[in-house]
């Protein structure tokens, strides 16, 4: 069956139609990653549950067996399956199906959701969704496949292989190689984030703005184009080394067929012959002895690059060691690959049954070994034994197909410790910081002089699947050591983050925060309503409080700080642009603001959207470092209006310090979180109003910051609003550790307007400059 959306249309109304897709890139109102959410009409199929319909558990539970894997609410194995039998809607079955199918090719991740609306037939379906794109054609690929199963229009089986072979397709040619792929694993697990700076290939940021880092596969901002282009020119790294003191094979570049002989006979036979410039080992031919070996070789290699290159040949087996920070932190072993005769098949028949055969070899970064080929090296290589690939080899017989085939024989363990530094020395001479040594010895265990071993190659870029994956051996912890190379020290990478959001007022505290943190001396980045900027110089005076504005600042590696306004409807619909940050501001809540949009009808509803500023609020969105210069970093804080009962009772699922400000004092909230406990600074904090002045109270304890008489007029009735919008910015600037003078000094020559107006600051003479 053609696997399109309008391939199977089930009569009367029994169809499954998208009425909206939207990806939500970051922590959003369901979890706090990347989600696809489709709006979803199912039509009739709203009176068809799984159970009514003739087969379809059959048909369902036979395309994906898989599914079984799947607990569901029965927190069990088979749970969802049984779900099925019991009875259950077309989205919910929607959801798994496209759960599973993304996991059938590659992009594992299990949070689904099926939720009612408002609207009888029409659901909400939330399913992770790493890459937009590749979630998007499997939830359609799950809509036709759900439909094939009913059977209403009695449709073909599905072909679940095909449609899971095109995700697999977008999963190799849209997101990450494995080598990228297991460096950004290794940066969450130590709490460093990661933006994909392409939507496709492999240029990745670990962490954010003036602290981040960037990497391209096993290439890192700290790996120098010198470096790079002197390993690409391998004539040119042998003669470094040399003169280095580096044991490297004798040879020289040569320019034809004859001269390559030459050459041979000159340095002594057996000869490597390879391209200058080429790489994956193609074009690579060893041992060779014979003229005509000799030039056929030197016509390939030169195919496989803008050179070639003749060399002593060492005897021994090729290895690759990793080398990442002047450390070696992997090796592998290459394996010879022969085949044996047994008197009927041909020599090719034989690498398809004896070697080809094998589980472990595949085209995927599933399969640790390569499936063989008969290029013209390994046909040489039969070539040279007295063979070609249709020969017919007596029993027993052994014929060589390949000498160094797949380095996945991890021999890390082996390595002497003379090797290891020779091989670290070397990724130095060449200047990389992350370096694909490649070696041959005939003992990796004993030291290279001993036993005539030499570096052959030193690779920019190397490959980690053979180390993430071998088909021997442990797996080595490579992304690990590249992340602590780039972050030394349990650095996480990230800069102070302020997230605002509420029913008004973000603008307004935004500026004010945005304020305070460039006077403090942070390069600050904002994003907000009025504009984007960059201290206090606009960049894009658009409409900025949006998921992307707010990315444009995380990856300018200028920005020591930033600030982003979170509006309701962002929020809901594009999700938050950073997982965690140290300070989350909810100014106020006025359910009624929200109503009418999103199927949004409930206060309930309105506490779920904003409660997801709070959410990411955690002790860990910075670690040791100081935020300013001096200054201890605190723990995440949220700053809560504690006159909004709503926030109250979010105050219960912030995961950091909770502080509230309130123009009025005698507020129970206030009093009662006053009393309550220890906090962080040893009390809990507020930031209030008592006799005309802004007063900090460090549990008991008060400070007066400033008098609500020094600060620039506030407009008519908004008076209130727009000193709680200043209580809100001082709190988050105690938080952010900001000395009171500067506080006091900031808010005092802060001028409050509309919320769409620009930056206006009063003029600040040089000596009240921090």
């Amino acid at each position: 069956m053609p696997n399109n959306p309008d391939a199977c249309h089930p009569s009367n109304n029994k169809d499954i139609k998208f009425l909206e897709i939207r990806h939500l890139n970051g922590p959003n109102i369901w979890t706090y990653y990347p989600v696809l959410e489709a709006i979803v009409d199912i039509g009739d199929l709203e009176d068809f549950p799984s159970h009514t319909i003739p087969g379809f558990y059959e048909r369902l539970s036979s395309w994906m067996p898989s599914l079984i894997e799947h607990r569901c609410s029965y927190e069990e194995r088979g749970g969802f399956l049984r779900r099925v039998q019991e009875g259950t809607w077309p989205c919910h079955i929607l959801e798994h199906v496209t759960l599973e199918l993304q996991n059938m090719a590659g992009m594992h991740g299990g949070f689904g959701r099926a939720r009612e609306t408002s609207v009888r037939g029409v659901y909400k379906v939330v399913v992770s969704a790493w890459h937009a794109e590749i979630a998007t054609n499997a939830l359609f690929s799950a809509r036709e496949l759900v439909l094939a199963a009913m059977g209403f229009d009695a449709c073909e089986p599905y072909d679940v292989q095909g449609a899971v072979e095109r995700l697999r397709d977008m999963v190799d040619s849209l997101w990450l190689g494995p080598s990228t792929a297991c460096i950004v694993d290794a940066a969450a697990a130590r709490n460093i984030p990661a933006i994909r700076l392409l939507s496709k290939g492999n240029l990745v940021q670990l962490g954010q703005g003036a602290r981040s880092r960037h990497i391209w596969t096993a290439e890192t901002d700290r790996t120098p184009a010198i470096a790079e282009s002197i390993s690409r020119d391998k004539e040119l790294t042998k003669t470094l080394l040399r003169a280095c003191g580096v044991p490297v094979p004798e040879g020289r570049m040569v320019v034809s067929p004859e001269d390559a002989w030459q050459a041979a006979l000159a340095i002594g036979l057996p000869v490597v012959v390879k391209p200058c410039d080429g790489n994956h080992g193609r074009g690579v031919f060893i041992e060779l002895r014979q003229r005509d070996e000799v030039e056929s070789a030197y016509a390939v290699a030169l195919q496989e690059g803008s050179g070639v290159l003749v060399e002593r040949y060492i005897p021994g087996t090729e290895h690759r060691l990793l080398v990442v920070g002047g450390k070696l932190v992997a090796a592998t072993r290459g394996d010879a690959v022969s085949v044996f005769g047994n008197g009927i098949s041909t020599i090719a028949e034989l690498i398809d049954v004896q070697i080809n055969a094998d589980p472990r070899r595949g085209t995927t970064e599933d399969h640790p070994l390569n499936i063989i080929r008969l290029d013209s090296a390994a046909q040489m290589e039969i070539v040279h034994q007295g063979y070609t690939p249709d020969s017919v080899v007596p029993f027993g017989i052994e014929v060589l197909i390949q000498r160094n085939g797949n380095h996945a024989f991890d021999v890390t363990d082996d390595v002497h410790p003379s090797t290891a530094q020779i091989a670290a020395l070397a990724a130095r001479i060449v200047g990389l910081d992350i370096a694909g040594i490649d070696l041959v010895v005939g003992d990796v265990s004993r030291p290279l002089a001993e036993q005539g071993g030499a570096i052959v190659e030193v690779n920019a870029g190397p490959s980690l699947l053979m180390h993430i994956k071998p088909a021997v051996g442990k797996a080595r912890p490579v992304g690990e050591a590249i992340v602590d190379h780039l972050f030394p020290n349990q650095d996480h990478g990230r800069i102070p983050i302020v997230g605002i959001t509420g029913s008004h007022g973000k603008t307004t505290v935004a500026r004010l925060v945005a304020r305070l943190l460039t006077l403090s001396g942070k390069r600050t980045g904002l994003a907000c309503s009025s504009g984007l900027y960059l201290d206090h110089k606009p960049i894009d005076r658009s409409d900025s409080a949006n998921w992307q504005s707010a990315q444009r600042i995380l990856i300018n590696r200028t920005v020591e700080a930033a600030v982003f306004e979170n509006g309701f409807d962002t929020i809901l619909q594009q999700g938050l642009a950073y997982d965690s940050c140290q300070i989350g501001i909810v100014t106020n809540v006025e359910p009624s603001l929200h109503y009418g949009r999103h199927d949004i009808e409930s206060p309930k509803q309105v506490f779920t959207v904003l409660r997801t500023q709070v959410d990411v609020v955690t002790p860990t969105a910075a670690a040791k470092d100081d935020v300013l210069e001096g200054v201890s970093l605190p723990i995440g804080a949220a700053i809560l209006n504690a006159g909004d009962a709503m926030l109250i009772e979010m105050a219960d699922l912030c995961h950091g310090e909770v502080i509230y400000f309130s123009c009025d004092p005698k507020l129970p909230a206030v009093n009662a979180h006053r009393k309550r406990g220890t906090g962080p600074t040893g009390k809990k904090r507020a930031v209030i109003i008592r006799n005309g002045k802004i007063v900090l109270a460090d549990g008991l304890e008060e400070t007066s910051l400033i008098k609500l008489a020094e600060l620039q007029p506030a407009v008519g009735d908004r008076a209130v609003q727009e000193i709680e919008y200043v209580l809100a910015a001082v709190a988050a600037a105690w938080a952010l550790g900001i000395p009171l003078d500067l506080i006091r000094m900031a808010v005092e020559t802060f001028e409050f307007g509309q919320e769409s107006n620009s930056f206006k600051y009063l003029r600040i003479s040089e000596k009240q400059k921090i």
